[in-house]
């Protein structure tokens, strides 16, 4: 499987460290082991005061994140929430890959920085457009704009760890961090960088987001059962939960690793991306889109379909995607979509937009590192049009050496990331 990439995509892509921020847990060691226990972080919202006028009530918030151990409290005011997830998901992917900065013998033009978010600092936008309207012109702070673009999280990680490499945002909704891990690989097969720090970041429970997604009625209303609106795959689903949070990992090429004798967690083996061309935000029915995404990602890892141990389904509890996804993974792994588990760890952390992808990445690595697949939560009456194994009744052990993870985004972008396990 390696030497057939090495033939089609360039140098090998290693994973060294990984970060974590979740609703679930603080940090990436207690993220998972919630996610083991089939933990929800489903509860009422608390960021703002909602009324009956807004018609889901409920998300997945970080609980208590406190980021004063990674930033100072000057940056902690001058960041906006979903830039400072990327931060401490960065410190804590670099922290595990032993790094501070570049490695040692890689330049600073080798060391890149590639984060996705699908909305940046909306946040900072609702507060600064209030004092606007409330209180004119003058009013609105000089931060504004650097708070808001979704482009600061890699800026911003860039100027703290010296990395003067490929640096920018990916943008394209729910599939953001997927392709910002995606494209990072890519940077490093071709040897545009050694070092790539990649991931993405969302804080997205706002007043306005809540309020927009609200009026699309994509979003569960159950209000009264926050722990359980997220039931992907369930005949009773209503729509997704919103989630928040970040993830990143610290991507290398293979030599770069080994030489400096890196812990390697894992491997990028195959990345898969298309468009549906269809609707704005509906799905294809056919799936056609998500299978190309998925079939690419095996053909570019020169992975065959039956070597396909464990998918991370987009699995967002929306009517109309848990049905076409599981269609479209089965038409692709065929029968091996009857051995294997295809879980939704967004029935446990909600659905963190732009952030989702590379949250699931990491679990993925963690998945294939630990031999511990995590349950989808909440799946008391299957959908017969979903007729996969989704782990409804809690985590389970098995080898896990190849991963798949989908994402998929309004606009009809599709991403799918085969991982795999290290050695």
């Amino acid at each position: 499987m390696a030497d057939s990439r090495a033939e089609t995509s360039g140098r090998r892509v290693v994973i060294t460290g990984v970060g974590l921020v979740t609703p679930v847990g603080s940090g990436v060691e207690a993220s998972w082991e919630a996610l083991l226990q089939g933990t929800s972080g489903g509860r009422k919202i608390t960021h703002f005061e909602t009324t009956e006028e807004l018609a889901t009530r409920i998300a997945c918030e970080v609980p208590d994140f406190d980021p004063s151990g990674v930033l100072e409290a000057k940056e902690i005011r001058r960041y906006d929430r979903f830039a400072q997830f990327a931060l401490v998901a960065a410190d804590e992917a670099m922290q595990h890959a032993g790094l501070s900065g570049p490695p040692a013998g890689v330049a600073a033009e080798r060391f890149g920085v590639i984060f996705g978010s699908g909305i940046g600092g909306i946040a900072t936008f609702e507060e600064q457009c209030k004092l606007l309207l409330e209180r004119g012109p003058k009013r609105v702070s000089p931060f504004f704009v650097p708070m808001f673009i979704p482009d600061i999280a890699p800026g911003l990680i860039s100027i703290r760890y010296g990395a003067k490499g490929p640096n920018f945002t990916t943008v394209s909704a729910c599939a953001s961090s997927a392709h910002a891990i995606g494209e990072a690989a890519r940077s490093i097969q071709r040897g545009h960088a050694d070092v790539i720090l990649t991931g993405g970041s969302e804080a997205t429970i706002t007043e306005l987001t809540m309020a927009g997604f609200s009026a699309m009625r994509a979003m569960s209303t159950r209000n009264d059962e926050p722990q359980t609106a997220s039931r992907p795959f369930d005949a009773t689903r209503d729509g997704f939960v919103m989630g928040e949070g970040g993830g990143a990992l610290v991507l290398e090429a293979l030599e770069t690793a080994e030489g400096r004798g890196a812990n390697i967690l894992g491997e990028v083996l195959g990345y898969g991306l298309s468009g549906d061309a269809y609707h704005i935000t509906a799905p294809d029915p056919d799936g056609a889109g998500a299978q190309h995404a998925m079939r690419m990602a095996l053909e570019d890892g020169g992975i065959d379909a039956s070597a396909v141990d464990y998918v991370n389904a987009h699995g967002t509890s929306t009517p109309h995607n848990d049905r076409t996804e599981s269609a479209a993974i089965r038409a692709v792994l065929g029968s091996r979509a009857d051995e294997i588990i295809v879980g939704s760890t967004k029935s446990m952390t909600g659905h963190l937009l732009g952030a989702a992808g590379a949250v699931e990445a990491v679990i993925c690595v963690l998945t294939c590192r630990d031999g511990k697949i995590a349950p989808t939560i909440n799946l008391e009456n299957p959908d017969p049009d979903c007729d996969l194994n989704y782990a409804p009744n809690g985590s389970e052990e098995r080898p896990v050496a190849v991963a798949l993870t989908n994402s998929f985004g309004f606009g009809g972008h599709n991403v799918c990331l085969a991982l795999g396990r290290a050695g």
